[in-house]
């Protein structure tokens, strides 16, 4: 992936767009919201990640959990009366394709990939609309993925989820896919791998737009203890050894999806419709490597990823990566990186709290530069 250096402006509160400080003390004056979010939801969108994002602005408007929308205004925008969600379940919407500039962010909801056409040309007109506005755009779970198609992450990097990440490069040949992160902020563009990862999202926006005290008050309601920053590492890596057959990445992909508990290797064939001497030809073609000895690799550098990135004993990051035992972790782990788990340098334990900088732009990820991480060999 080549280089990218986020612009040091990030969301800059110097402008006189909607969620500038100068707007923000005129709406506080006025009596209006001081954060105003304004939903656009897929086809077979995510419904945690709506949900998720919605409650924190939701907790942060009012006093208790009275849900008033005095500090925060949030609204689903549609060209339909209703809109499903993956999971089944509709939701109305509460206005058209209004103004996009009433809003601070305009917060794209994607989710399943493969099911049809997510958005229709008048929401991707409205999307470029509000982009031409310089109202910053937000895209969440696969909201990035038509953020993109809409042309609108050109030259900015993107956070998706490692769930996600082949499709994205398969997509998108001249994007710039993040996917060891929970969400990053660049400039008028903020893309969030989506899950757990939004409620940190939100808590960002909020400490930005109310202060640390109201983000860390929906938090704690949502039984959150802390936020986590945009930059904090997403729970699984994405560790896929590259493949070009098709079998074989959808192999990959099962293999990566069942790390604790592997799967046996006929059960892995029989789920892709072959044999397993069939799938064991098509490795050894694609990869030069056996179908278990390729799963053994990624369960590996998943294991040193665990040790690299969290507090996890060894035999729980053993566990993990779905060795039976801790010698018999120990043994392969050396065979693959010359060194034993033991002398894997671990993280520092460090605070990640919010609430110390609710008035900077963006202060936690602009004027770094990302470089995508070289596989483990």
């Amino acid at each position: 992936m080549p280089h990218v250096t986020r612009g040091a402006a990030g969301l800059s509160n110097t402008a006189t767009r909607p969620g500038s400080s100068r707007a923000i003390a005129t709406r506080k004056a006025e009596g209006r919201p001081a954060l105003s979010v304004g939903f656009i939801l897929a086809s077979n969108f995510t419904l945690s990640a709506f949900s998720l994002l919605v409650d924190v602005l939701r907790l942060a408007a009012d006093e208790g959990d009275n849900s008033r929308p005095i500090r925060c205004r949030w609204e689903v925008l549609s060209s339909a009366p209703r809109i499903r969600a993956s999971c089944g379940i509709e939701v109305s919407r509460t206005s058209g394709l209004i103004d996009p500039s009433e809003f601070d962010y305009i917060a794209v909801v994607g989710g399943i990939l493969h099911k049809g056409r997510q958005v229709d040309d008048e929401t991707v007109q409205y999307l470029k609309k509000a982009a031409g506005l310089g109202i910053p755009l937000i895209g969440l779970c696969t909201g990035s993925f038509i953020l993109s198609r809409a042309g609108l992450m050109a030259g900015r990097t993107c956070c998706v989820s490692w769930f996600h990440y082949s499709d994205f490069q398969s997509e998108f040949h001249e994007g710039h896919p993040v996917a060891d992160q929970l969400f990053i902020v660049d400039r008028d563009r903020i893309t969030c791998a989506g899950g757990s990862g939004v409620a940190d999202l939100g808590a960002y926006l909020v400490e930005r737009h109310l202060g640390g005290s109201n983000a860390q008050k929906s938090l704690h309601i949502l039984l959150v203890n802390q936020a986590r920053q945009g930059s904090d590492a997403q729970p699984h890596p994405h560790v896929e050894v590259g493949a070009t057959n098709e079998l074989v990445s959808r192999a990959l992909l099962l293999m990566e999806q069942n790390m604790t508990q592997p799967l046996k290797i006929t059960a892995l064939a029989e789920r892709l419709g072959i044999s397993s001497r069939q799938l064991d030809r098509l490795f050894h073609a694609a990869l030069g490597e056996r179908p278990n000895r390729a799963y053994r690799r990624l369960r590996l550098r998943y294991a040193m990823w665990l040790l690299q990135n969290t507090r996890r004993t060894i035999t729980q990051v053993g566990i993990e990566a779905g060795f039976v035992d801790s010698a018999h972790f120990s043994r392969h782990f050396k065979q693959l990186f010359k060194i034993t788990p033991s002398k894997v340098v671990r993280p520092a334990s460090r605070p990640c709290a919010v609430g110390t900088f609710a008035d900077m732009p963006n202060s936690a990820f602009v004027s770094r530069d990302y470089t995508m991480p070289s596989p483990i060999e």
